[in-house]
């Protein structure tokens, strides 16, 4: 996937809104406030999502990937990952998807799309 389809896919969930609280060079897509993905913007582009439930399960990830995937910056402690969209990685979606669905099962009720 290249920038403009990860763009795309992202704000196409419900609920979801384009910000750029970082400034132009970064999009984070949010929904109910909460961003669930982190789009850099610099070419080849980059998107950083929470990647399971666990640390373990993020560091797998970057074991499968290990040209493509890294820890995001700050919050890599808390499961972010990093993926270089210059690479394939198969499960990006799979893996929007799962960033997204952790962000609202953790909304409050009133608050999910």
């Amino acid at each position: 996937m290249n920038i403009e389809a990860v763009v795309a896919y992202c704000l196409g969930k419900p609920g979801a809104e384009e910000t750029y609280p970082f400034g132009d060079h970064v999009l984070v897509a949010k929904v109910g406030g909460k961003g669930f993905a982190f789009i850099g913007q610099e070419p080849p582009g980059s998107v950083a999502l929470k990647c399971g439930a666990t640390k373990e399960e993020a560091a797998e990830l970057r074991e499968r990937h290990p040209e493509a995937v890294t820890v995001m910056d700050y919050l890599g402690r808390y499961g972010w990952n990093r993926v270089d969209l210059g690479h394939a990685v198969p499960e990006l979606e799979e893996l929007i998807d799962a960033s997204y669905d952790d962000v609202v099962r953790r909304l409050p009720k009133a608050q999910r799309p």
